[in-house]
């Protein structure tokens, strides 16, 4: 059966959990004040369109886009739940995010990840999309705990 990525209310009880997870594991690896993962309540901006990825009901991962102005949007909560993972649940979920993007007119994403060995995995999902470093954009700063990545979208 395969993964459908779709709108969800971040709200939702196995959503809030996962979310929550994933709030735990980036406390864990990283300092508080280069913590950039959004809780439900800042999912709940409307800048922000909340996905999840699930397989027969049962949720695998999920993530954001926040729109950042017309023309640039930012790949937010990326998180995939542990016994999903290697599975192509991230990359289904990326390539949903980037979909969504193309189709609103944005002409780059962006999105901001950890340096240490805990997200060699997520950077090296997003170079595999296309994704390249750059500087730090929005409220991200030149720092040892922030790689920031960004991808141009080809307009149609």
């Amino acid at each position: 059966m395969r993964v459908v990525v779709s709108v969800e209310d971040p709200r939702a009880d196995d959503v809030r959990l996962l979310l929550e997870r994933h709030l735990t594991f980036a406390h864990e690896v990283t300092p508080a004040d280069h913590v950039h993962a959004l809780d439900v309540n800042r999912l709940l901006d409307p800048a922000v369109t909340f996905f999840a990825a699930r397989r027969a009901g049962d949720l695998l991962g999920v993530g954001a886009l926040k729109e950042l102005d017309p023309s640039h949007a930012e790949i937010k909560s990326m998180h995939t739940a542990a016994a999903a993972r290697r599975q192509g649940v991230a990359r289904a979920i990326v390539e949903h995010l980037l979909g969504v993007a193309r189709e609103r007119g944005y002409a780059r994403v962006s999105l901001e990840t950890g340096t240490d060995e805990e997200f060699v995995a997520a950077r090296s999902l997003y170079a595999g999309l296309g994704f390249t470093p750059c500087v730090p954009f929005a409220e991200y700063t030149v720092n040892p705990y922030s790689t920031c990545m960004t991808i141009e979208l080809p307009l149609d």
